[in-house]
């Protein structure tokens, strides 16, 4: 838990509450919290404790892009969630959308421009989303709305090149894929967009479970996130995220990103799902552990 990232207190966050979860199922748990000295820290730190299965609760660049999962491969270490190859796929956007066209599944266009460039001139038509190509969570988010006077004013701690991509609008959904089963859709509602803030502050955002949503809408949410996770070879837990424009019904659907590490805090919508379907969330934790025994 912890690390470098812009995510660091999300993975602490979750971190906590998997760790408490894992004790409340019957497991002896070491809270491992990483700073910048990752490697060594993390050889160390494993070496030390030798664990039968390592709970992978880290989130963003290096925790989730295939780095530390390529480290536990290394170390022949079960751990749960996707593995290097899926992990690092998923992180990237532009690679995760090469995926989804090929599987014929439905995205917006984009392309990857210098963020120079973003800032000087419009390179895509308005409305249009600019973000990092490798970060989660919605850390550096811009929206250029239809009819914008100027592009956006970026700011200094962006990559040099970003994503653009046609914005999506409609209605915000998600679903959670539990090994090969997808537990079920959730209508996630704010004020204004789901960014970081609404999503890890209490009451930032509003959950509807299961989404109002016509049982077609419903039925290709769930087909659609475990064609997605497959497409990317991912296993045990990911969380598929939606924009659904409901004027062109099932046409209107499109896929946002695959999280192949979804957040674990008192906030976060798997956990949320999992329960919604019968699944506690010591439960979770259960299966998430045995899930990356049976996989190693």
């Amino acid at each position: 838990m912890g690390g470098p990232s812009a995510e660091r207190e999300v993975s602490l966050s979750s971190g906590r509450e998997c760790a408490d979860a894992l004790r409340v199922a019957g497991y002896q748990v070491t809270q491992i919290v990483l700073d910048d000295a990752l490697g060594d820290q993390v050889v160390r730190a494993l070496t030390e404790c030798q664990p039968d299965v390592v709970f992978n609760a880290l989130h963003g660049k290096w925790g989730e892009d295939g780095c530390v999962q390529g480290l536990l491969e290394w170390l022949g270490l079960p751990y749960t969630h996707s593995g290097v190859l899926a992990s690092a796929l998923a992180m990237d956007k532009t690679r995760a959308k090469d995926a989804f066209r090929a599987a014929n599944l439905p995205i917006v266009e984009s392309v990857i421009a210098d963020a120079a460039e973003v800032r000087l001139r419009h390179v895509i038509p308005a409305p249009y989303v600019v973000k990092p190509n490798d970060e989660g969570s919605s850390v550096g988010v811009y929206i250029v709305h239809d009819g914008a006077n100027q592009p956006p004013q970026l700011s200094d701690d962006m990559p040099e090149r970003v994503m653009v991509e046609t914005y999506a609008p409609g209605r915000e959904l998600t679903t959670t894929v539990m090994g090969d089963r997808a537990l079920e859709v959730t209508e996630i509602i704010t004020d204004g967009w789901y960014d970081y803030a609404a999503k890890y502050t209490v009451g930032g955002s509003r959950h509807v479970i299961p989404a109002q949503i016509p049982d077609d809408i419903r039925d290709a949410c769930l087909s659609l996130a475990r064609r997605a996770h497959d497409a990317l070879g991912c296993s045990g837990l990911t969380r598929t995220d939606f924009r659904w424009d409901e004027a062109r019904g099932v046409e209107g659907l499109i896929i946002l990103e695959v999280n192949t590490q979804p957040g674990m805090t008192p906030t976060s919508l798997a956990p949320e799902q999992a329960a919604h379907v019968g699944i506690d969330f010591p439960a979770l934790m259960r299966w998430m552990v045995e899930d990356a025994m049976c996989r190693s």
